[in-house]
């Protein structure tokens, strides 16, 4: 490879028709731009001046190499100018992947402090369940994801975000079984609202079940969180959901709390990256919104 600096004195000399004056803008000296223009011409094996007594004019070929030479340094300015820009999250995007549910509870609070203090970085939102949003930050299609843990999975790096208190909630309709504590074959009794298959969430309460040695058909089957406490409050039966995203509904008493003889395990949301893989300067700012100590810690969290 030819030296890099060699073609830009060839530049400043060809734009200035002089050997001193290149000297003087590249705070040279000038012997070091004879030398260097020298070496230019050895190395590609033509002349790319003709010295003269005033200073000197291009060749041919140096006309025919200049035009390359001036696209090529104009194209490494705006390279350090847009790196520039992406440093100063002037430029950018971040790519995420979480449930519905996530999104607007979780990431959308910190989205939109993010997005009001660096409105020029695009947010691109993937929407999908725990176990789909997985394969695509493997994939590479996105940059991370919100997801239910545990996961394990040797390409995936998942941290912790926000610990989860699952419960079983029911409206007025059925108040009374609210008020004294209640068997799991009981609850199993009880028409349940969950949601529907394949959402991580759906398998942990399917697994606790089974481990319990009981096997439950729900009546109603919804993809959404909001609907389940709708169905919920509305009398249809008891709904399986995060204590945190019905909390309000709790104090106010249009949602009742069932007391389960045996507690359910405890379940965490975390954010998986690809393993080995540096995020980009916008997506690992957008990170620190959401790593614990954050104001993402008192957000409502809520299941896929």
């Amino acid at each position: 490879m030819i030296n890099l600096e060699w073609y830009r004195i060839f530049m400043y000399t060809a734009q200035h028709k002089n050997l001193t004056k290149a000297a003087q803008k590249l705070h040279i000296t000038q012997p070091s731009v004879s030398y260097a223009i020298k070496q230019l011409e050895e190395s590609l094996e033509v002349q790319l001046f003709h010295r003269l007594s005033k200073g000197v004019e291009l060749t041919e070929e140096g006309q025919a190499l200049l035009r390359y030479v001036e696209h090529s340094f104009d194209m490494l300015d705006s390279g350090q100018k847009h790196l520039q820009n992406l440093k100063q999250l002037n430029v950018g995007e971040i790519r995420i992947g979480a449930s519905d549910s996530l999104i607007k509870h979780l990431l959308l609070p910190q989205l939109n402090t993010f997005h009001s203090e660096h409105p020029a970085i695009r947010i691109r939102l993937s929407r999908g369940k725990t176990p789909e949003i997985t394969k695509r930050v493997k994939e590479g299609e996105i940059d991370f994801a919100l997801v239910h843990m545990p996961i394990e999975d040797a390409d995936l790096n998942i941290q912790t975000l926000v610990e989860l208190e699952d419960i079983f909630v029911v409206g007025k309709a059925y108040q009374q079984w609210s008020t004294r504590l209640i068997t799991i074959q009981e609850l199993a009794e009880i028409p349940l609202i969950l949601l529907s298959p394949g959402s991580s969430t759906r398998i942990f309460i399917d697994q606790w079940f089974a481990a319990k040695g009981i096997s439950v058909t729900p009546d109603i089957e919804l993809g959404s969180i909001e609907l389940l406490s709708e169905f919920a409050r509305l009398g249809y039966g008891a709904a399986f959901i995060s204590r945190s995203f019905v909390q309000d509904e709790l104090q106010r008493g249009t949602l009742f709390e069932l007391k389960i003889d045996s507690s359910l395990p405890s379940r965490s949301i975390g954010f998986a990256v690809r393993e080995h893989t540096k995020l980009s300067i916008a997506a690992e700012t957008f990170m620190q919104y959401l790593r614990p100590g954050n104001p993402t810690d008192k957000v409502r969290s809520s299941c896929d």
